[in-house]
């Protein structure tokens, strides 16, 4: 017995299978698609010990101190160690010689900058030698807070150092002061020097502290669109300007004279519009955070010093985010254009919405904290996007030239496929009209 059209798709030439089985197909691009979203957030507490924390203890180890027994360092150094080491869903602490860095602290805020290290706790060469001096000459001048460093870069990812980073490196701090003070107290007394009023109060409590250093803070919070949600909007917008100028390549693809345009000259033609597009339209958006007030004239500064949004070049940043921005949307544009050539309209759509999450799964979160399998997301476009716009706009460790060049190759295979997709698009076209 044969099935019976439904009445209202009838008319469509459709049955009622047919609807079902574009739903089904539907509800199988959710499953698989939409859970890309999802699947790199899946480990991100098992794979916190992939983000590492050195701790150098550099007490003693250099002139003028070298000739002092290190007391502070190495207590402190085995607090951080005994409740950390083998902390789990925590990230990993490493105890690291000064001798790596050829006892030179600054090496280590080097290899924070050059992103070597999510971030390290520096004990200063001076440790001992000054708590002790404040405690033999009373000298009210003495400063807890000279004794550690903390050193981290916020602005390689904002997102990752707020909740994982700086939440264990304040817990950190809270647990070696804590555990630090009865020892501390414990050995002025055993020395008989517990009770001498010329020691200042500091010297006893807290004793010890951590100087903060942030590299490169993330600031202001207006930039967070540049570096985040708001690039999806470079996606959506190098995705419609092609069915935008559509029309207009229909019109010139028409015969002129008598005489078609070349296929040769319409493929030229179509590419460079888009580029010629790419480039205007990506200028408008490289205003929009100029225009909200976001740096872009900033001298670069030392890579070992806090430096405020540090331009990476100077008074040239804003040209250089303008470029980044150009070929970062022709990179996502031109792929889009083909697929749409290729499948067409409705399931372009799909594809949109595709590009879309793969692009923002593996460029708007840590890929040290997702699977494995996600390691394909060093090569999409919009990843290396975020990558060089922190560098242009914060002065993080620069790697300008490998985000171009995956974005150049990128557009060199799209230009490349630019012709079968066209000659997909036409071959349908007239499959259609026959």
């Amino acid at each position: 017995m044969q099935a019976v059209p439904h009445k209202s798709l009838e008319k469509f030439g459709l049955q009622k299978t047919d609807m079902f089985g574009i739903v089904f197909l539907l509800a199988g691009f959710i499953l698989s698609v939409l859970s890309l979203f999802s699947g790199v957030l899946s480990r991100t507490e098992n794979n916190l010990r992939a983000l590492k924390i050195w701790v150098v203890d550099f007490d003693g180890s250099m002139s003028p101190y070298d000739d002092i027994e290190p007391i502070i360092g190495p207590i402190i150094t085995d607090i951080i160690m005994e409740d950390f080491s083998s902390a789990r869903q925590c990230p990993t602490l490493i105890q690291c010689t000064p001798h790596s860095f050829q006892n030179d602290s600054m090496a280590v805020r080097q290899a924070v900058y050059e992103e070597q290290v999510y971030a390290a706790v520096i004990i200063n060469a001076n440790a001992t030698s000054s708590l002790q001096a404040a405690v033999t000459s009373g000298s009210p001048s003495y400063d807890p807070l000279g004794i550690a460093q903390i050193v981290y870069n916020s602005a390689r990812d904002e997102n990752t150092y707020y909740a994982y980073i700086i939440p264990t490196l304040f817990q950190l701090q809270t647990k070696v002061i804590t555990k630090f003070g009865p020892r501390w107290i414990e050995m002025m007394r055993s020395n008989g020097s517990l009770n001498d009023p010329r020691i200042p109060t500091q010297a006893l409590s807290p004793s010890i502290g951590f100087t903060e250093i942030d590299l490169r803070p993330f600031s202001p919070a207006v930039a967070t669109p540049s570096v985040s949600i708001g690039l999806i909007y470079l996606i959506i917008i190098a995705y419609f300007a092609f069915p935008f100028l559509m029309p207009i390549h229909n019109r010139l693809n028409n015969k002129r004279q008598g005489r078609p345009v070349k296929a040769s000259h319409m493929l030229l033609w179509r590419l460079m519009s888009n580029f010629v597009a790419y480039f205007i339209l990506s200028f408008f958006y490289s205003l929009i955070p100029l225009a909200f007030g976001i740096p872009f004239s900033n001298p670069r500064g030392s890579t070992t010093e806090v430096i405020m949004n540090g331009n990476e070049y100077g008074k040239s940043s804003f040209v250089v985010y303008w470029m980044l921005n150009w070929v970062g949307m022709t990179a996502l544009g031109l792929p889009s254009e083909n697929m749409a050539m290729i499948i067409g309209a409705p399931w372009s759509a799909l594809w949109l919405t595709f590009w879309v999450i793969s692009n923002v799964s593996t460029g708007f979160y840590p890929l040290d904290l997702a699977p494995g399998f996600y390691k394909w997301g060093y090569i999409w476009p919009l990843h290396r996007v975020v990558e060089g716009s922190r560098t242009i706009l914060f002065g993080t460790h620069s790697r300008i030239g490998l985000d171009f060049g995956v974005l150049f190759g990128w557009v060199g295979v799209s230009i490349l496929l630019f012709p079968f997709a066209a000659a997909i698009a036409d071959w349908k076209a007239v499959s259609k009209k026959k």
